[in-house]
């Protein structure tokens, strides 16, 4: 049998353009001579698709679409189809509806399988809205050669094998189920080859490639079957969905690989599928196309063309901007100087220097005149108080402010600058360096921006070294550094990753990383006093196991011990 894997980036409740795309790819099977074409989890909608699954016109929608893909399928010639969508359920009890892989071929549907593992952890919320599968069933697939046996999963479905996770989140293993069937087939059937497809949608994290094809390789070889992904790709909101869609032999061997970040379609013949040599693995390579496919994505998808980003001289701004121009063109991005009198000429001129290297527009608005401005009117309030986090934070706040108009005046989205580190510990400015659509590295940590940094300049200086060589500072009052706030980056960073995304206690972080643990609670605290900035933070791009948003969560008003 001849296997496509369509890899489609579709856009949650685009139900016209992701059906067009799903035909389109489709039809370049039908080039390849594709016996079944295989589409990620809940491709007809969209993923994740959240509170709209409450609407009964967003299902009544999905039907419809479906109908389309069926009708395709009537033309003799064209391949299955196994799509992922959204049905009602099947009792009028309890959810609504369904999560589920439809085979359509030959103008009518084939077989549906429901989802039964319903995460319910991190980003994932399946168990608000959706009915579990109370059982699963093998099905077959139309072949020249007569039908041709297959288990279908749907992401999480094949996340439960006990002998590749120390502690599984379910009692069940559906593939377990499934292939345990595999034996009560007609003869004919049995003997075939052992098939397991899987539609997903899988976000991306650091590391996680690898994950994947390690587990489903070793679901491969316990049940001795030639397994199948197609995953989804794109960034939607929050979370980017790397593709990354991959086929694995009964030996566990890698078999099939697509691309990762972009739209792919490949074949497998699962008659002849000799194993070929994994991708090399680069996180940072990874992290830098996941971070320009989020950033492209959510301009986009939101209805945008244009960002605006405040370049103060920094690394972190010359990053985003960085990102943004590989994303969406030098045209599409404007930079925005706002330099105060605390601001250093040289701060100045690498701004400068990085908007000519870019080829963006850049303009300089100081915000001295309108800072002091502020200040007048505080004055009467502020008189007999000394120079300190007001003051500071005015300045920040001033340049929100502008970035907010040239927002509104030119329908352009800001992204903001700051980073992990950052955010993790309060540096930064509510309503002031915080404003705007899209915080692209908000979860990345300071020193991974210098890495990514230094990989933007792999090819040119793009970046000026000026930039990545300074001391990093907010220039904010006179010779003002982070560490005169914070422990050096490369001691606070795996403090923060060991916290904040995997919740050690101070006692555990001081062992692990050798540092005096009243240092580490003193960082613990700016932790746990900033989680009212996060939750008022723009949407965060996920490029780790645990980033700031609806993937982690935590009350404000509470009274912690670290």
């Amino acid at each position: 049998m001849k296997i496509a894997l369509a890899q489609i980036n579709p856009t949650v409740g685009d139900f016209v353009g992701n059906t067009n795309k799903i035909l389109e790819f489709a039809e370049r099977a039908v080039g390849l001579a594709a016996d079944l074409v295989v589409f990620p989890e809940l491709a007809v909608c969209g993923y994740p698709p959240a509170d709209l699954l409450e609407k009964r016109s967003f299902v009544a929608r999905a039907q419809t679409a479906l109908e389309g893909l069926v009708r395709w399928t009537a033309t003799p010639g064209r391949p299955t189809l196994l799509v992922g969508t959204v049905m009602p359920a099947n009792s009028p009890e309890g959810k609504h509806v369904r999560n589920v892989a439809v085979l359509v071929g030959g103008g009518e549907i084939l077989h549906i399988q429901q989802k039964m593992l319903l995460p319910f952890y991190d980003v994932f919320d399946e168990q608000r809205y959706f009915e579990p599968a109370a059982s699963q069933s093998l099905t077959t697939i139309p072949t020249p050669a007569g039908p041709a046996p297959v288990a279908i999963t749907i992401c999480e479905d094949a996340w439960n094998d006990k002998d590749f996770w120390p502690r599984r989140n379910y009692a069940v293993d559906p593939v377990d189920e499934l292939m345990g069937k595999w034996d009560a087939q007609p003869a004919a059937l049995r003997t075939q080859p052992k098939l397991i497809v899987n539609i997903s949608a899988s976000p991306f994290w650091k590391s996680k490639r690898e994950v994947r094809q390690k587990m489903l390789g070793a679901i491969a070889q316990r049940h001795g079957a030639l397994v199948a992904m197609t995953n989804q790709v794109g960034g939607n909101d929050s979370l980017i969905f790397d593709g990354s869609s991959l086929a694995v032999g009964a030996d566990g061997a890698l078999v099939a690989q697509a691309s990762s970040f972009v739209e792919d379609l490949i074949l497998i013949d699962t008659a002849a599928a000799p194993p070929i040599a994994p991708p090399v693995s680069d996180d940072v390579a990874a992290i830098w196309d996941a971070l320009v496919l989020g950033t492209r994505d959510y301009v986009r998808k939101c209805g945008f063309r244009k960002t605006i980003i405040g370049l103060s001289g920094g690394i972190d701004s010359a990053l985003v901007a960085a990102i943004a121009v590989e994303a969406l063109g030098a045209e599409n991005v404007m930079g925005v100087g706002m330099p105060s009198e605390y601001s250093s000429e040289g701060s100045k001129d690498d701004a400068r220097d990085l908007a000519l290297r870019l080829g963006i527009r850049f303009e300089m608005l100081a915000i001295h005149d309108i800072y002091n401005r502020y200040m007048e009117t505080l004055g009467p309030l502020f008189v007999g108080t000394p120079f300190g986090l007001a003051e500071e934070n005015l300045q920040s706040r001033s340049r929100g402010v502008l970035l907010m108009s040239l927002s509104n005046k030119f329908n352009a989205l800001v992204l903001t600058t700051g980073n992990k580190s950052e955010m993790s510990t309060g540096y930064c400015t509510l309503y002031g360096d915080m404003v705007g659509a899209l915080a692209v590295i908000g979860d990345v940590m300071k020193t991974r921006v210098y890495e990514l940094s230094r990989y933007a300049n792999r090819e040119r200086e793009i970046i000026p070294l000026a930039t990545i060589e300074k001391p990093p500072s907010a220039e904010l009052r006179p010779d003002q550094k982070d560490t005169d706030s914070l422990p050096p980056y490369d001691v606070l960073d795996p403090i923060l990753e060991a916290y904040v995304e995997r919740y050690c206690s101070a006692e555990e972080i001081a062992a692990e990383q050798k540092v005096d643990v009243a240092l580490v609670r003193q960082v613990l605290k700016l932790v746990e006093r900033c989680e009212y900035k996060r939750q008022q933070a723009a949407p965060v791009l996920k490029v780790t196991e645990k980033s700031f948003g609806n993937g982690r969560r935590f009350p404000i008003a509470v009274k912690v011990e670290v």
